[in-house]
C-alpha cells in the first residue's frame, strides 16, 4: 500500500478497499466530443467519446488541436459572446461521487494563434481557473483539470466571456476516482477543489496519460508531463525494467511503470531543485513520488535528504528505504503549503554525501468550493426568464449567484447567514426591451429588496403573490403594458419605499392601504393610467362596486340576454305559423267560391222543379187511389 506522510507526523493510512461490487462494475466514466454529431472513437486506444449534448448555448464548428496531447478529435464547441457571456454543459445521471473533470480547449479551424480565446472555467459555481495568454503555444496548458464532488446527481461545467475571444471547448472528462483519492489533510471534505497546477514524471520517458501506461482507471487517466533535467547538468536520468511494490493501489493508482525512472543529482550538485510559476497568495498541496531504483543504495541510511518548499524545511531526513519498507517499493510525500509569491520552489538537499532522487511531481491549487444560491430562488429566475423571453445575450446560465466573478446579468447577491447560501435581493431588468408576463413564482424570491422591470413591454396583471415578498424597498414596474387593477395585497409590503406604475393601462380603484402609505414620506407614482382613481392627482371614482357585485351584474345581464333571444326565437316562429296559414287560406278561397255558386245552383233547381210540380196538381185535382 502506498504510504502517505504528513508535514506533521508519519503515518501509513487506512483507507477503504474497494468491494468486489464495485471493482467489477468498474468507474463511471463520462467523455464527450464537443460539436460531434455522433458518437466518436479515437486511436490507438479506442476511446468513447459520445456525442455532443448538455450544452446551453454555442455553436459547433471544425477544430484546430492547440497541442499533441489534446485528443485526435475533429470538432469543437465555441460561445459567442452574443449568446451570453456565461455558457454551460449540464450533465445529468450522475452518480454522485469523486470526480476527476478535464476539460479541453479548441481552437476554430484556421484561426491564428494571436487569437487565442481567454476566458474563465467553473465547476458547480466554483471558479477554478483562468486561460492565460500564451497558453496555445505550451502542451499543458491545453487543458484543466480538476477533482471535485459530485452530490446532486449532475456536474455543471461553465464557461465564461472576458472579452478577449469566443470560449472554444474541445471535449470534457468525467472520470470517478477512489472517494479518498488525494486526502491531505484531516479537514479535507467534500467541499475542496484540487485542481491540478502540475504533474511531471522524471528522468528517461515521454508524456503520457494513465491509459498510455496500462493503469487503472480508478486513477482518472491522468496525464504525466515528461522532464528530462531541472537544468542544465544539475541531474541526471535512471530508470529500471524491476517491478514496483505497492504503486497501482488505493485511493489514488498510480501507475507502477511511473516508479521506475527518476532524476539523481550529481555530485557537483547535490540539491535538486524544481521552480514553477504560480499564482500567489493560494494554498497548494504537493505530492512527491519515489522508489529506490539504484543499484548504490542498498540499505536503510544510505540515502538522506531534507524537503524544502519555497525555504522551509516541510520533510526531514527522508530515507526512502526506511520509510517505503524496502528498495523498488513506491513512497509518495505529502504537504500542504500556502504561496504568497508566484514562485513555488521544491528542494531535496541531501545529507552524508548522498544525492537525491525524485521519480514524480504532482501540484494541485487547494480550492475551497463556492456556496450555491438557494434553489428555490434558482428556479424562480428560471421561470422568470422562461416567462420574459429573456434573450440569450443576458447569459442566465449556471447559478445567478457564483461564481461571484460571474452573477447573472441583472441580479444581486448577498450571502443569507442562517443558511449558508446565496440568495437574489436585487433585480435590475429595466430597458431591455422585455415582453411576456410577471409570473406568480416571482414571489419565491423571498429576499428581494429591489425590483426594477421599468421601460419594456411586459404585460399582463400585476400578480397578487407579489404581496408576500415582505421584503421589497423599491417595486418599478413604470412604462409597461400591465393591465387590470392593483392588487390590494401591495398594501402588505410595508417596507416599501418606492412605488412606481406610472406609465401602463392599470384602472380601477387604488387600495386604501396604499394610499396610506403616501402620508409616510413614501414616493409612489400612478399617473398615466387612464383608469386609476381614488387618490389626489387621479380622476374620482364612480360608485365603487365589489368584485362579486360586478360577477353578479354580469350575470343576470347574460341571463336577460338569453331570455331575449327565447322569446325573439318564439315570437318568430309563432309569426311564421300565421303567416303560412294564411298563405294556404289563399290559394284554397277561388274553390271555395265554384263550390258555393254550385251548391246554390242546386237549390235553385230543386226549388223550381217543386214549384211546378204543385201547379200541375191543382189544375189536373187530386189523385184518387183505388
Amino acid at each position: 500500500m502506498l504510504r502517505f506522510l504528513m508535514p506533521w507526523m508519519l503515518l501509513v493510512l487506512c483507507v477503504p478497499f474497494f468491494t468486489a461490487r464495485a471493482a467489477q462494475r468498474g468507474p463511471f466514466a463520462m467523455r464527450i466530443s464537443c460539436g460531434a454529431r455522433k458518437n466518436v472513437q479515437t486511436v490507438p486506444t479506442t476511446t468513447l467519446w459520445f456525442k455532443d449534448f448538455g450544452y446551453t448555448g454555442g455553436i459547433p464548428a471544425n477544430a484546430s488541436r492547440p497541442s499533441f496531447i489534446s485528443p485526435p478529435l475533429k470538432t469543437l464547441r465555441f460561445f459567442p459572446l452574443s449568446g451570453g457571456p456565461s455558457n454551460c454543459y449540464n450533465i445529468n445521471s450522475v452518480p454522485k461521487g469523486h470526480y476527476s473533470v478535464r476539460i479541453f480547449f479548441g481552437l476554430v479551424e484556421q484561426a491564428s494563434a494571436t487569437n487565442e480565446p481567454l476566458f474563465d472555467i467553473s465547476i458547480q459555481g466554483t471558479q477554478i481557473y483562468s486561460l492565460k495568454s500564451g497558453w496555445t503555444s505550451q502542451d499543458d496548458q491545453a487543458f484543466t483539470e480538476a477533482q471535485v464532488f459530485l452530490t446532486d446527481g449532475s456536474a455543471s461545467i461553465c464557461f465564461h466571456s472576458t472579452g478577449h475571444g469566443d470560449p472554444a471547448i474541445l471535449s470534457i472528462e468525467i472520470l470517478q476516482i477512489d472517494e479518498n483519492a488525494y486526502y491531505f489533510v484531516p479537514q479535507w471534505s467534500q467541499g475542496i477543489i484540487l485542481r491540478t497546477v502540475k504533474r511531471l514524471s522524471c528522468g528517461f520517458g515521454q508524456s503520457k496519460f494513465g491509459v498510455d501506461y496500462g493503469a487503472d482507471p480508478r486513477g482518472g487517466d491522468r496525464f504525466w508531463e515528461h522532464i528530462k533535467t531541472f537544468g542544465d547538468d544539475s541531474d541526471r536520468p535512471r530508470s529500471v525494467e524491476t517491478r514496483i511494490n505497492q504503486a497501482s493501489r488505493p485511493p489514488n493508482f498510480y501507475p507502477e511503470t511511473l516508479y521506475r525512472s527518476a532524476l539523481v543529482s550529481t555530485s557537483s550538485q547535490p540539491d535538486l531543485t524544481y521552480t514553477l510559476d504560480v499564482d500567489p497568495n493560494k494554498n497548494y498541496s504537493i505530492w512527491l513520488h519515489f522508489a529506490e531504483i539504484e543499484n548504490s543504495v542498498t540499505a536503510i541510511g544510505q540515502r538522506v535528504f531534507n524537503i524544502l518548499i519555497n525555504g522551509d524545511v516541510v520533510f526531514e531526513d527522508v530515507d526512502i528505504v526506511k520509510l517505503s519498507g524496502g528498495r523498488f517499493t513506491a513512497l509518495v510525500l505529502n504537504t500542504t503549503v500556502p504561496v504568497n509569491g508566484r514562485t513555488l520552489t521544491i528542494t531535496l538537499s541531501p545529507k552524508e554525501d548522498s544525492l537525491a532522487i525524485i521519480t514524480a511531481i504532482e501540484i494541485f491549487e487547494v480550492i475551497m468550493s463556492e456556496s450555491k444560491t438557494l434553489s428555490d430562488e434558482v428556479r424562480a429566475l428560471q421561470t422568470l426568464k422562461k416567462a420574459l423571453g429573456l434573450p440569450p445575450r443576458f447569459g442566465w446560465n449556471g447559478d445567478p449567484c457564483v461564481p461571484q466573478q460571474h452573477p447573472w446579468t441583472g441580479a444581486d447577491c448577498q450571502l443569507e447567514k442562517s443558511s449558508g447560501k446565496w440568495v437574489i435581493d436585487g433585480l435590475g431588468l429595466d430597458n431591455q426591451g422585455l415582453k411576456g408576463f410577471l409570473p406568480d413564482d416571482i414571489s419565491r424570491l423571498h429576499n428581494l429588496q429591489v425590483l426594477n422591470l421599468s421601460g419594456n413591454s411586459i404585460g399582463g396583471a400585476i400578480p397578487s403573490s407579489l404581496g408576500t415578498v415582505t421584503s421589497l424597498q423599491v417595486l418599478d414596474l413604470s412604462y409597461n403594458f400591465f393591465n387590470g387593477s392593483i392588487p390590494e395585497s401591495l398594501g402588505q409590503l410595508t417596507l416599501l419605499q418606492r412605488l412606481n406604475l406610472n406609465g401602463n393601462f392599470l384602472s380601477g380603484r387604488i387600495p386604501t392601504t396604499l394610499g396610506g402609505r403616501l402620508l409616510h414620506r413614501a414616493s409612489f407614482n400612478f399617473t398615466d393610467n387612464s383608469g386609476l382613481c381614488g387618490i389626489p392627482g387621479l380622476p374620482t371614482c364612480g360608485p365603487h362596486l365589489t368584485t362579486g357585485a360586478k360577477i353578479g351584474i354580469g350575470l343576470g345581464a347574460s341571463i336577460a340576454f338569453l331570455l331575449l333571444i327565447t322569446f325573439s326565437v318564439c315570437w318568430w316562429k309563432r309569426r311564421q305559423n300565421i303567416l303560412r296559414v294564411q298563405q294556404i287560406a289563399a290559394r284554397a278561397a277561388p274553390y271555395a267560391k265554384a263550390r258555393t255558386h254550385f251548391s246554390r245552383d242546386i237549390q235553385m233547381t230543386r226549388h223550381n222543379n217543386n214549384h211546378a210540380n204543385a201547379h200541375t196538381a191543382s189544375e189536373n185535382g187530386p189523385i184518387l187511389l183505388s
